[in-house]
């Protein structure tokens, strides 16, 4: 609690509200969000109906139109709706962006927590191993691991899941230093708690606000990650991904098509920009220092 008697989220909701910029940028974060469900929603439609989604199917009478009433986004080289394959790219960058993290956060959170509270020779080895993933190439560990597990999105989820994980746990593990010595650790610790209890449910919650932030920054850095694999050709194959849009879609600037280049790499660059905003907006909402 604050010295207003505000709890620490109500104060940060407070000061984020006072930021336009923040706002906006939640407001299509917000957006985002619904696009993906619907796009999810969409997708499971036609995989229950065992049916070819209507994004997939060609029509080439159809191919190269620009923006019109019918197709506001345009058609590409299919005669395929772009705006309805953007959609299906949002679905596949929420999908890439949460997964990963499902999977990133709770090893960073872990390794973070136990290299902070134990010390010694715990930390010790926790910091070795995470000096020495953090030494490897990303990429190319991320396309060894992506190549092992095969193309598509699971290589795509267990590689940027279990690569991108370091970064988090070098900030748990110094926030945990800083709280073991607080005066709440050393009362649990009188009372007899164990170290699992104290680092979990005490500890823990009071470093939650790393997380949630550390969540939003490296959400936009998965997403650019799968598009970047996906144009590459080593990501998701068969989907609608950004990344094979991109890829399709460079060939034929040169003819004067531009509207799906243009929309999906809009699309990117909104999303990522948005939650890097808001991701710096929440943590200098955040940060204690300014709760005086």
């Amino acid at each position: 609690m604050n010295k207003n008697g505000q709890s620490l989220w109500s104060d940060a909701w407070q000061r984020l509200k006072k930021n336009r910029l923040a706002m906006v940028c939640l407001g299509l974060v917000l957006l985002f969000t619904a696009l993906a469900i619907y796009g999810e929603a969409v997708y499971r439609y036609y995989e229950f109906a065992d049916a070819t989604p209507f994004y997939q199917k060609a029509n080439l009478d159809l191919a190269y139109q620009p923006p019109n009433l019918h197709h506001w986004m345009g058609t590409d080289g299919l005669g395929r709706d772009v705006m309805a394959r953007l959609i299906q790219g949002v679905r596949i960058a929420y999908k890439v962006g949460i997964i990963t993290s499902l999977i990133a956060i709770p090893i960073g959170v872990f390794f973070g927590c136990l290299a902070g509270y134990f010390g010694g020779r715990v930390d010790d080895f926790i910091v070795w191993f995470y000096s020495t993933v953090a030494s490897m190439p990303g990429l190319l560990f991320i396309l060894a691991i992506a190549m092992v597990a095969g193309k598509g999105l699971l290589g795509i989820y267990l590689g940027i899941g279990l690569t991108t994980w370091v970064g988090l746990c070098r900030l748990v593990r110094g926030e945990v230093i800083k709280h073991k010595g607080q005066t709440y650790v050393q009362a649990a610790k009188a009372l007899g708690l164990g170290s699992g209890r104290i680092i979990f449910r005490h500890i823990l919650p009071n470093i939650m606000h790393v997380v949630i932030v550390t969540f939003t920054l490296r959400f936009p850095a998965a997403v650019g990650t799968e598009v970047f694999m996906s144009f590459l050709g080593i990501g998701v194959q068969g989907e609608p991904s950004w990344g094979l849009m991109i890829n399709s879609a460079r060939m034929r600037l040169w003819q004067g098509m531009w509207w799906e280049m243009t929309f999906v790499t809009l699309a990117v660059f909104l999303l990522v920009l948005a939650f890097n905003l808001l991701g710096d907006a929440l943590r200098d909402a955040l940060d204690p220092r300014l709760n005086d």
